[in-house]
């Protein structure tokens, strides 16, 4: 069962787009956005994983500044994306992801996070300001925060011909967060899982970083 709840935050309120697992579950995953915003892949990511057995929540971490959004993979959504990204800041999004792990959290239930792109850096900060276990896909604007120490357990996934994120940065990661799983994939660039974009997509790249992320989730969220 999939459907749009409503979050109360300190920001205002909050669309979520939830998916239950058809078994009871015990274990939760918050979805965390593109700059696209919780689109369509999005939900369908969300969906996967409630068809793998956790309960999964997509917060719209746009809301507090632009309701409902969702844009198109081209240079006006991208360049749109960037703006409502800078303008909600990195410190709301992880707030709405607070409400969201808590509301999950509240239900008995052990609560990770999954995120992409941009995303992916509010996975890494869900994990360093929120103590969730935490997966992270391609994310490009971790770096100025690897300072902060992690929580718990941490994966990242990044292509090694993604031009947003280069060996040295990555490196970075390596260094800086020694007890986290790094995994790099060959030949491939970012969004190497976005699988409605055939300019990006890379299936096996894709089904072997989603089994990574599954068997991570399993593991960490007993």
């Amino acid at each position: 069962m999939s459907r749009w709840i409503d979050l109360d935050t300190p920001h205002g309120p909050v669309r979520a787009w939830r998916a239950d697992p058809g078994v009871p579950s015990h274990r939760a995953v918050v979805v965390l956005q593109e700059i696209f915003g919780a689109n369509a892949h999005i939900r369908a990511v969300t969906e996967r994983l409630a068809a793998a057995g956790f309960t999964a929540m997509a917060p719209s971490l746009y809301d507090p500044v632009a309701p409902g959004v969702e844009l198109d993979y081209d240079e006006a959504g991208t360049q749109r994306g960037v703006a409502l990204r800078n303008e909600l800041g990195f410190d709301r999004a992880v707030d709405v992801v607070r409400v969201a792990a808590e509301e999950l959290q509240q239900e008995g239930l052990r609560v990770g996070a999954v995120g992409f792109c941009w995303g992916g850096s509010v996975a890494f900060l869900a994990n360093a300001r929120l103590g969730l276990p935490a997966v992270s896909y391609y994310g490009a604007r971790t770096l100025p925060f690897l300072d902060e120490p992690l929580r718990t357990s941490m994966m990242f996934h990044f292509g090694d011909k993604d031009t947003s994120i280069p060996p040295e940065a990555i490196e970075q990661h390596r260094l800086k967060q020694p007890s986290a799983t790094v995994h790099v994939y060959p030949g491939v660039g970012h969004a190497f899982n976005r699988d409605v974009d055939n300019h990006v997509f890379d299936p096996s790249t894709a089904a072997l970083a989603w089994q990574r992320t599954l068997d991570f989730l399993e593991e960490n969220l007993r």
